[in-house]
């Protein structure tokens, strides 16, 4: 298929329909999940794309390009530049062809990840820090080897394999259904399911879901144009990319009726309802769709639906499995965070746990800082965001000063594991979280680039699983230096995001 940019909704179909798929992939189930619909009170389909062989949809589209390849060009081999699932698409597609394949990674690709495109065949380079990077670097190949580059969704024929999943879901239930749920990244899946949805059943509403760190789609369809974006969030690393895709931009323009948002907790509440209802551990990215339904439901007041929400992806790091169960309680809103200010006297805290009344106290930090009050951090069981809510204005109420810290990014990464209290000692403290990348030297990088010219008065650290650390850190920096200190952000190379304001970090951690 040659089918240019903004091409007729039929020409895709016809496409998807001649497909080549399923020489490796498999038709996979649409299944209600029963726990969640009646949660929800409306049904829930679940599009198991989470059970093909390399636990991805993206083995449809890479395999209907690669198989549709001339023999002069698949002679030279197949080249893709991938941290993730794309890359397993591609190997295995290879593998089956009896091609050469060459995957060009970052080197802050986890070795599981590496290791598991190694196993079905493929070469693998790895070069630079970030996906950038193995994308310079793959262009420079295919220009010197030849190698046939598979872009991972701005191709029509890799579109139009993964518009196979649309086919499926109409033949499987032909009426009926009012809304599908689809992940969005670059844009492929929800361009080419969207395309032949709309062609087929125009009633069915086509929404697509991302990450808010990551929302390309939503403010490129707003604007009428493409969006980059200038950084993104590593969470659903599925999904972080920059820009969506010429093809893919057009397509999602005729198809798309909406688009949701979510965030990481939302994202992570997904995953447990998936596991709830399948005893399946889908990967961030996968669970969007769920996440993105569960979101809509709720802000439209929905009742009686039938959708179906495509489970993208199972490729899922089991060391990040604690960062999503640490986090969907909050997403499901059935958890919420508060820091609290209590007087300093025998009693003060059965008082405080008597106005929580029969509600779970989930999490309590607490340490002396001064003889008058004490700053609590506290996690307490809620059954709705409303519930929270209506608990802050009770604790107000009783003459404490709380806050919510629920929404609190820098609260939820580090603070709850780090309330110890102020240092006397720290002068002119600036707080930052940054994203370090994973990998050996990152921490030296950083510190070498700092110099020693402000000290470090706050470091915080934890792996949470991802491509990226999180880095919680205080610098002593006097008034005179804050110029030159901005400088040194700006010049260091890691995503950053200032903190010194942060309620979080004034009740529990600054001197002020």
């Amino acid at each position: 298929m040659t089918a240019a940019a903004g091409a007729p909704l039929d020409e895709m179909v016809r496409a998807i329909l001649t497909s080549r798929v399923y020489d490796v992939a498999r038709e996979t189930p649409l299944e209600v999940a029963p726990r969640l619909s009646a949660r929800l009170a409306n049904t829930v389909r679940f599009k198991r794309e989470d059970l093909q062989p390399v636990f991805s949809f993206k083995l449809r589209g890479a395999y209907n390009k690669i198989a549709s390849l001339g023999s002069s060009d698949a002679d030279r081999g197949v080249i893709a530049s991938s941290a993730g699932n794309h890359a397993q698409g591609v190997a295995y597609s290879a593998r089956h062809l009896g091609l050469r394949s060459l995957i060009v990674m970052p080197e802050t690709t986890p070795e599981i990840k590496v290791d598991a495109v190694r196993a079905l065949g493929a070469e693998v380079e790895l070069v630079g820090n970030s996906f950038s990077d193995a994308q310079a670097r793959c262009e420079e190949l295919v220009a010197s080897t030849g190698m046939c580059f598979i872009h991972p969704f701005d191709d029509p024929l890799v579109i139009a394999g993964q518009g196979t999943i649309g086919d499926e879901i109409v033949r499987r239930r032909p009426s009926g259904i009012d809304a599908v749920f689809i992940p969005v990244g670059g844009g492929g899946l929800v361009a080419g399911i969207g395309a032949y949805l709309k062609a087929i059943v125009p009633s069915v509403k086509v929404i697509g879901v991302e990450p808010v760190e990551a929302d390309a789609m939503t403010r490129s369809l707003d604007a009428g144009r493409p969006i980059a974006l200038d950084q993104v969030g590593i969470f659903a690393d599925g999904v972080a990319v920059r820009d969506v895709g010429v093809h893919t931009f057009a397509l999602a323009r005729q198809v798309v009726d909406e688009m949701v948002t979510v965030t990481n907790d939302e994202i992570s509440a997904a995953i447990k309802d998936v596991f709830d209802d399948t005893r399946s551990i889908v990967e961030p990215a996968g669970a969007l769709g769920v996440a993105g339904a569960k979101r809509w439901i709720d802000q439209g007041d929905v009742v009686g639906a039938d959708v179906v929400a495509v489970l993208s992806g199972a490729n899922m790091n089991f060391d990040r499995l604690r960062f999503v169960a640490e986090r969907a309680e909050l997403g499901e809103a059935r958890e919420a965070l508060f820091a609290v200010t209590i007087p300093e006297r025998k009693g003060a805290f059965r008082e405080f746990c008597s106005l929580v009344g029969r509600r779970v106290i989930t999490e309590f930090n607490y340490r002396l800082s001064s003889r008058d009050a004490a700053h609590i951090f506290v996690g307490v069981g809620v059954t709705s965001r409303a519930d929270a809510a209506a608990l802050l204005a009770q604790l107000q109420a009783g003459g404490y000063e709380a806050v919510d810290l629920s929404n609190d990014e820098m609260a939820k990464l580090h603070i709850r594991h780090m309330v110890g209290g102020p240092s006397p000692d720290v002068a002119h403290e600036l707080l930052y979280r940054f994203e370090f990348p994973e990998r050996p030297g990152a921490l030296l990088d950083f510190l070498d680039a700092l110099g020693g010219r402000w000290n470090i008065s706050l470091f915080h650290y934890r792996n949470h699983g991802a491509d990226f650390g999180r880095v919680l850190a205080g610098f002593e920096v006097p008034p005179g230096e804050r110029t030159d200190f901005g400088r040194f952000l700006d010049e260091v190379g890691y995503r950053f995001h200032s903190e010194s304001g942060n309620p979080a970090y004034e009740r529990f951690l600054s001197g002020s």
